[in-house]
């Protein structure tokens, strides 16, 4: 999930710089969401495999 947040973060970038504001807009806004949801399964994996005491 974090590397095609990445890519979508470069993608984003590259259409920026170039003038491409609708496509920056939406490769921004899916980096995002696949960050989040990075975030999300990243914190839910964390407290799951933290042992109980």
């Amino acid at each position: 999930m974090l590397h095609y947040s990445l890519v979508f973060l470069v993608i984003a970038i590259i259409a920026g710089v170039l003038g491409f504001a609708g496509i920056a807009g939406a490769a921004a806004g899916i980096a995002k969401i696949c960050f989040f949801v990075f975030l999300l399964i990243w914190v839910i994996a964390l407290l799951a495999g933290r042992k109980a005491v």
